[in-house]
């Protein structure tokens, strides 16, 4: 048997291996819209609780010219959508008004994407947080459609 030969037939080992391993893994987990629902939830809950501990660091996303247009200060607008999130995280984790908690999800987070893609052309700023949303964005629409439909 040539080098290559056994390069080969290992190859072929470790991906067999690795194969049965992940089907083992996927076979302990919930469905996948479960997972979706559950991990969109997770989000919520982490950026919901950061924004009641630490409203400043999120109001930086707030920039000069979108403050004004706020009927409150770019802090309190943060704790305000940290307990919204909070609770709309509760209705995605108890599995009730999904599609409702989906759907406010999914507005917010496309809100958040358009409005950022203007700072991100006009200033080059948050670029990075946009390509984090749209999987975000994605997400959210996972568990809407399924909601809808499921």
């Amino acid at each position: 048997m040539t080098a290559t030969e056994r390069l080969t037939t290992a190859t072929e080992r470790v991906v067999t291996v690795a194969g049965d391993a992940a089907d083992s893994l996927a076979a302990t987990l919930p469905a996948a819209t479960t997972l979706a629902r559950v991990g969109l939830a997770v989000m919520l809950v982490a950026a919901g609780g950061h924004k009641l501990l630490q409203p400043g660091d999120w109001a930086v996303y707030v920039t000069d010219w979108l403050a004004p247009l706020l009927v409150v200060s770019p802090r309190v607008f943060m704790l305000v959508n940290g307990w919204l999130e909070l609770g709309f995280a509760a209705l995605l984790l108890a599995d009730r008004y999904t599609a409702l908690a989906a759907t406010v999800a999914w507005v917010s987070l496309l809100a958040t994407i358009s409005y950022l893609s203007v700072v991100w052309l006009t200033t080059g700023a948050f670029g990075d947080v946009i390509a984090r949303d749209l999987g975000l964005l994605a997400l959210a629409l996972v568990v809407f459609v399924d909601a809808r439909t499921g």
